[in-house]
């Protein structure tokens, strides 16, 4: 067996970590169509019910368990992620998709705001920084969608990006108490899906036709390849390199808005971009 080295598995993760971001964006597109004939709820329920069936059948496969005695934060974890996937959904359908995607990427700022707020931890100054240059990336992003009327999307993109670092917070409480990850994973699957399901007593449900089936299918195997790889990334690789690689799926989500939909972005949308990116990867360097 030939021998890897330590700059191997860096450079693996790297790629798995690029594999990701691409599919991510990739599952951005598939939201994105199949919002044409398919409402938000109806979306996270494919997307998680997807997850919650190859997740289950390889856990009864490898015979692992299911119960935990971490079960109340595996329902706090699993709501609020849950919400942020709705309106990150919600924002994807009505928004140019580089401008949802980098809403959602606000997370690392909401958690680290979080930690202190909730968690009394203390920031160093650069963290501080990251959350002022990030929140200023937004304002700049948010001044063209909210002139153009779409208030409630870029709230809703916004909000997402909060629900989803307040989530990690959860998460992390989680690994640090030895949760595996599948079974966190499985989890929140689980929980959007009952909460799709309850959701959609009150809603119509839409039918799956030669038309959206196929955008149906590609946004579970998308969101189920990019879950799995992120996993190996941050396994293999070298942990900041990793984190900072995610942020490609803001630039996999450009450049198919762009391709696709011709959502090309200006100099305001490219600066604020930017700004929230670098804030992003300052905030995780705490």
């Amino acid at each position: 067996m030939r021998h890897v080295g330590r700059e191997g598995f860096v450079v693996g993760g790297a790629w798995w970590m690029v594999l990701a971001a691409a599919s991510f964006g990739l599952m951005g597109v598939f939201v994105k169509l199949a919002s044409a004939t398919l409402g938000t709820v109806e979306l996270v329920f494919w997307r998680t019910a997807f997850a919650v069936l190859v997740l289950g059948a390889a856990a009864l496969l490898r015979r692992q368990r299911f119960a935990t005695p971490l079960l109340g934060q595996h329902i706090k974890r699993g709501l609020l992620g849950y919400v942020s996937l709705l309106c990150y959904f919600y924002a994807i359908s009505h928004l140019p998709l580089a401008t949802a995607v980098t809403l959602n990427y606000t997370s690392p700022l909401f958690l680290a705001l979080l930690s202190v707020l909730l968690l009394r931890e203390r920031l160093p100054r650069s963290a501080w920084l990251a959350i002022v240059l990030g929140f200023a990336g937004v304002a700049l992003l948010l001044k063209p969608t909210l002139a153009g009327l779409g208030v409630l999307s870029g709230v809703t993109g916004l909000l997402s990006g909060l629900l989803a670092g307040w989530s990690y917070l959860h998460v992390r409480e989680l690994g640090q108490a030895g949760e595996p990850e599948w079974r966190t994973v499985f989890f929140f699957a689980f929980i959007s899906t009952l909460g799709g399901l309850l959701l959609m007593l009150f809603q119509t449900w839409h039918p799956l036709t030669a038309a959206n089936l196929p955008w149906v299918l590609g946004l579970g195997v998308s969101a189920m390849v990019a879950q799995l790889a992120m996993t190996r990334a941050y396994k293999v690789g070298r942990k900041m390199l990793v984190a900072n690689l995610s942020y490609l799926t803001v630039a996999f989500s450009a450049l198919f808005g762009a391709l696709l939909w011709q959502h090309w972005l200006g100099w305001q949308e490219l600066a604020a971009t930017g700004l929230i990116i670098l804030s992003g990867i300052l905030a995780s360097r705490r």
